[in-house]
């Protein structure tokens, strides 16, 4: 194995110094194509599909869990293939749900696999995130069924009873994509806090207040959306 070169310690710090400016670059880059994200369109998204689920058939809306906002992981199924290595390295490596919860999100994996398979897999791989099986078009709908579809991401937003597509991605999209930070970053409303550059009329307050230990999350002040229309934190009730 060829090693990185050993230098001096002057000769560390400025290569250090030089590759954080980039780094902070980059940051910045990602900063502004998330609120660039935030002001993209959404489209209408029809709420008729059917998934089955731990509590039996549910429809899109149970999938918010009363929350504003939905991210799906879709799946890649080959009939009668083992599950996909990547879609379960990459729901592995999956931050805590109830962190995106305090930001009025919740986040669903959806297969089109026999539940009782899928979520035996999810139970078996410590997966925290609800899972449901598609009984339905909604995989096709969502653009992540068919030749070279395998897989992919997409984001809604839910307004009443009324669902809206506003992000898509697939590949190496999906790969950075696992902290709480990093998935709502491409949902339109954000971490709602108010260094983000978001349009004007979206719900924000102050930043990291919501920062919590897990089992602290019941304590933490209800997401500027939620609070916006009276839904607590949790989102039990739309």
């Amino acid at each position: 194995m060829q090693l990185p070169q050993i230098v001096s310690p002057e000769e560390w710090q400025a290569a250090h110094e030089a590759l954080l400016a980039k780094e902070k670059a980059a940051t910045r880059a990602r900063d502004a194509l998330a609120a660039e994200r935030r002001r993209q369109p959404m489209v209408r998204f029809a709420t008729d599909h059917i998934f089955e689920g731990a509590e039996g058939e549910v429809g899109l809306l149970d999938l918010f869990e009363g929350r504003r906002q939905l991210i799906v992981y879709h799946f890649m199924h080959t009939p009668g293939a083992p599950p996909c290595t990547g879609c379960c390295t990459y729901s592995s490596n999956l931050g805590h749900p109830a962190l995106l919860a305090l930001r009025d999100t919740t986040m669903a994996l959806v297969s089109r696999k026999p539940f009782a398979e899928f979520d035996g897999l999810g139970r078996r791989l410590g997966w925290r995130q609800p899972r449901y099986t598609s009984l339905g078009t909604f995989e096709q709908e969502a653009g992540a069924a068919g030749p070279g579809k395998g897989f992919g991401l997409s984001v809604f937003l839910r307004d009443g009873d009324d669902v809206f597509r506003t992000y898509f991605t697939r590949g190496r999209g999906v790969e950075p994509l696992g902290t709480s930070w990093e998935l709502l970053d491409i949902t339109p409303l954000g971490r709602q806090e108010t260094w983000q550059d978001s349009p004007e009329g979206r719900p924000q307050g102050q930043p990291y207040g919501w920062w919590r230990p897990v089992d602290d999350v019941a304590s933490a002040p209800p997401a500027p959306s939620a609070e916006a229309d009276g839904r607590s934190t949790a989102g039990a009730s739309a």
